[in-house]
């Protein structure tokens, strides 16, 4: 490892990263616990609510994080991302606590679509948080393999650990994530404030003007600041239109198997639990071990060889996971999805960044973010009608040529455009 490779690591080493590293393991351990392991048995069996119930709560769930990201990430250019990241904190607070006590139908609904509010400014404030702390170091892609650690490891872990709690009451179970997002908001606090790109002599001005600013918007100015940004982002986002359906599609392919990837295991292959339990670990594992290497090798490299690498193998990774049924193949296939994944997911990220405009990045972040989760939404909708109506490995094959289909457009985004010829 280079001197310089070494002094950018350390630099990620401040509170501010530290802070965006606990907000994001935590909170994904607390929406883990609660969506993989709590809820479903809390609403079933404990509330004796119905499937339709339980469905709605999640969609709403999923809806009101997508829906939102936008409006954070316009919200941390005006607020920075300590108090968008805090209000979004409270508001998951407050979630937890009414899906914890108050257990009628509509409470519960509302707590989840909250719960989904909530934690939308996450990512567009850690991204943008992250943005900040990398600046002129030139370690966004190391500093997101971190991240995606964080993210991942709290995701996998919240079930697992709540797992061994739940006999008897889920009172406890409930004060406990209550715990850990108290201290969120308290960590929260920590944070810098709003990112400024201005001279010191304008920064005391902007943070004497920040209550006038506020009391205007309350007063209906808020609708000519969202036309102003809005102009501000055509006239300033140079990107090729390819991007958008690309955003899309990356996290579609992974809608395409979220819903079904169990079913398969278990009724196609015919692994026990504890099998499909241990490809996950071994699979995610590899993920994990992956982001940070890649990580540094993109900041050093670049992009582009990254995530061709990283679709080429997703999609012939995953088309051959489907058509195979002896289980060495099958491992295999598992632990290159793995390892295609570490090449996508800090690659894709530090790509985009590279197309932010100056100004209004926290929105631009939301509006991508929202397009790009929209994949989640659609995806398993259409995993369960290509099931039912074609056949079972019919999301997997899918998925492949969904991520077959990325690598061709992420070769026209990454083309250099031709130069004009001389006149």
């Amino acid at each position: 490892m280079s001197f310089t490779s070494v002094a950018a690591s350390r630099k990620l080493l401040n509170p501010t990263f530290i802070g965006l590293w606990i907000i994001m393991f935590l909170v994904e351990f607390v929406k883990g616990a609660l969506i993989v392991s709590i809820l479903p048995i809390y609403m079933g069996n404990v509330l004796m609510l119905g499937a339709f119930a339980i469905g709605l709560s999640f969609s709403l769930m999923y809806i009101g994080d997508n829906v939102f990201r936008s409006p954070a990430g316009w919200l941390i250019e005006r607020l920075g991302f300590r108090l968008t990241m805090t209000l979004g904190l409270c508001i998951t607070l407050g979630a937890v606590a009414i899906i914890a006590f108050l257990k009628t139908l509509g409470f519960l609904v509302l707590g989840c679509t909250l719960l989904g509010i909530g934690t939308a400014p996450l990512w567009p404030s850690v991204l943008m948080g992250i943005t900040a702390v990398t600046e002129g170091n030139n370690n966004f892609a190391t500093a997101m393999g971190v991240i995606q650690m964080s993210s991942l490891g709290g995701t996998g872990l919240g079930p697992v650990i709540i797992n061994f709690f739940l006999h008897g009451s889920y009172q406890p179970i409930f004060w406990f994530l209550l715990g850990c997002i108290a201290f969120l908001v308290i960590v929260s606090l920590t944070l810098p404030g709003k990112r400024k790109v201005v001279s010191t002599e304008q920064e005391a001005a902007q943070s004497t003007a920040l209550p006038e600013v506020i009391r205007q918007q309350g007063q209906g100015n808020v609708w000519s600041r969202i036309h102003s940004s809005i102009r501000h982002i055509r006239s300033q986002l140079h990107v090729s239109p390819l991007l958008y359906p690309a955003l899309f599609l990356q996290s579609f392919a992974v809608g395409l198997l979220t819903p079904v990837i169990t079913l398969y295991v278990r009724s196609e292959l015919g692994l026990s639990p504890e099998m499909f339990s241990a490809m996950l670990v071994i699979g995610g594992g590899v993920t994990v071990a992956g982001l940070i290497p890649i990580g540094k090798l993109v900041d050093r490299l670049g992009t582009r060889w990254f995530l061709h690498i990283g679709f080429a193998l997703a999609a012939t990774s995953v088309g051959m996971f489907a058509l195979s049924r002896e289980l060495p193949m099958i491992w295999l296939f598992v632990l290159l999805i793995g390892l295609s994944y570490a090449f996508i997911l800090p690659t894709w990220d530090t790509m985009i960044s590279h197309m932010l405009p100056e100004k209004e990045k926290g929105t631009v972040w939301g509006l991508f973010l929202t397009i790009q989760g929209s994949g989640m939404v659609a995806g398993p909708i259409i995993s369960g009608k290509l099931w039912d109506m074609v056949s079972p490995t019919a999301p997997f094959l899918a998925s492949s040529g969904v991520m077959l289909l990325l690598f061709f457009l992420h070769l026209g985004l990454v083309r250099k455009p031709k130069a004009a010829p001389a006149t």
